[in-house]
C-alpha cells in the first residue's frame, strides 16, 4: 500500500503556486472543474476520446488540459501519472473514479496526491467494513443476511462497488432470492452469493444527505477538530419510480434500480437534528477506525419511516452525483456561505484555504 509519507514526499516537490485540480471526465467532473475554475485553479481532465466533446460543450466547466486515454484505468500507467505529477495535479475522487480505477488500485498503484483520506475508499467499497463503520457510529441499519436460507422477510439485494443500482432487486422469499441470485450470477453481475449484499427491505422515504467535513473552516457545527457542513440532499431517480405508469400489469422492465438522475429535496426542519447527528457519528467513528478519518465530502444514504425514524443503508465517502443538482448551491449552503457554493467549489475552497495556511498535507493522501 502507498503510504501517506510517500505521498507527502512526492507532494513536497510540487510547485504549489501552480496547483492543478484533476479528475476523470465522468460522474461529477463538470461540477468539480466548474468549482475549481471559479476559484482560479488550473484544471485537468483525464478522458476517453468518446467523452471529450461533452466537456467541450460546457465552456465554464471545461478543463484547461485534457489527457486522452483508451480506458480510465490507464490513469494508472507510468506515463499518465508522471504527466499528472508534472502538472502539479491533485486528484478529486468521485463514484466513477472509484468504480473504474478500483479502491485497491487507488491504494496500491496511484502515486498522484489525492484530496481526502484514500483509506476511506477501502471502507466505502467493502460492505462488511461499511457495516463495521455503522456499528461503531451507533447508527440504525437494515438487518443483513449472509445466506438466502436465513431470509425471513422482504429483502433488497445490492452488489459491491459504485454501480449506480444496476442489477439490484427485491425478493419476497428465500426461494425467490435464490432464483434471482442465480440469474445475477449468469449475467456476471456477481461471481457468488457471498458478493451480494442482502438487506432487509425498509419502507419509507429516501433521503441522501450531502455532507462536507472541513479542517479549514471552524465557525458552525464543530466535530472534534473540524466543522461538519450539510451542503444539500437529493433523491435518486430510477425506472422503478415510474412503475405506476404500467398499472395494472407492470412490465418487468420497470423493476430496475439503475440510477438515471436525481431530484432535489428539503428536509422537515425538526429532522435536521437527526441528520446532523448521524453525520457527526460517521465522522467520529471514521477517526477511530481509520485515522485521521474522513476528510471532505461524503453522503449518507437513508430511509425515513414515521415509526422507525432514519435507517442508514449506505455511505459514499466522496462527492456523489446528487450534488450535481446544486452548481450554484443548495438552500442549505445559503445558510453557510454568502456566495454560491457547490460541493465541487467547496472542495476547491478547502484546497485554497489549506494552500493559504500552508496546511495542504493535512487534507491530501
Amino acid at each position: 500500500m502507498i503510504t501517506s509519507g510517500e505521498i507527502r514526499r512526492l507532494f513536497s516537490k510540487y510547485d504549489k503556486s501552480r496547483l492543478t485540480i484533476s479528475t476523470i471526465c465522468s460522474h461529477s467532473a463538470l461540477q468539480i472543474f466548474h468549482g475549481a475554475k471559479w476559484l482560479k485553479f488550473k484544471t485537468l481532465g483525464v478522458t476517453t476520446p468518446d467523452r471529450r466533446f461533452v466537456y467541450e460543450a460546457f465552456p465554464l466547466a471545461k478543463p484547461d488540459i485534457f489527457i486522452e486515454v483508451r480506458e480510465f484505468k490507464d490513469i494508472l500507467s507510468k506515463d499518465v501519472q508522471e504527466r499528472l505529477v508534472e502538472e502539479n495535479c491533485v486528484i478529486i475522487p468521485h463514484g466513477s473514479f472509484v468504480e473504474y480505477i478500483g479502491a485497491a488500485n487507488i491504494l496500491n498503484r496511484l502515486f498522484v496526491p489525492m484530496f481526502g483520506n484514500r483509506m476511506v475508499l477501502l471502507w466505502e467499497s467493502d460492505r462488511s467494513k461499511q457495516r463495521e463503520w455503522f456499528r461503531e457510529a451507533g447508527l440504525k441499519t437494515p438487518r443483513e443476511f449472509k445466506n438466502p436460507s436465513e431470509v425471513d422477510c422482504k429483502v433488497f439485494v445490492k452488489y459491491p462497488g459504485a454501480k449506480g443500482g444496476t442489477g439490484y432487486f427485491i425478493a419476497d422469499s428465500a426461494e425467490e432470492l435464490e432464483e434471482k441470485i442465480k440469474r445475477a450470477m449468469e449475467k456476471r453481475l456477481i461471481k457468488s452469493v457471498e458478493e451480494a449484499s442482502i438487506q432487509e427491505f425498509v419502507p419509507g422515504v429516501r433521503y441522501y444527505f450531502h455532507f462536507f467535513y472541513s479542517l479549514m473552516l471552524d465557525v458552525g457545527f464543530r466535530v472534534t477538530k473540524g466543522r461538519l457542513e450539510l451542503l444539500g440532499m437529493d433523491k435518486r431517480i430510477e425506472p422503478i419510480d415510474e412503475a405506476y405508469r404500467g398499472l395494472p400489469n407492470v412490465p418487468e422492465e420497470f423493476f430496475d434500480y439503475t440510477v438515471t438522475g436525481n431530484q432535489p429535496l428539503i428536509l422537515r426542519e425538526s429532522f435536521l437534528k437527526d441528520c446532523l447527528d448521524m453525520g457527526a457519528r460517521v465522522v467520529l467513528a471514521s477517526q477511530r477506525l481509520f485515522p485521521p478519518g474522513i476528510v471532505g465530502p461524503f453522503c449518507l444514504e437513508t430511509i425515513y419511516h414515521p415509526s422507525r425514524g432514519f435507517t442508514v443503508f449506505e455511505v459514499s465517502a466522496r462527492i456523489v452525483a446528487g450534488t450535481n443538482l446544486y452548481p450554484q448551491g443548495s438552500p442549505y449552503t445559503a445558510y453557510l456561505f454568502n456566495e454560491p457554493m457547490s460541493t465541487g467549489k467547496r472542495i476547491a475552497l478547502e484546497l485554497k484555504k489549506a494552500l493559504e495556511s500552508n496546511r495542504l498535507e493535512e487534507i491530501l493522501y
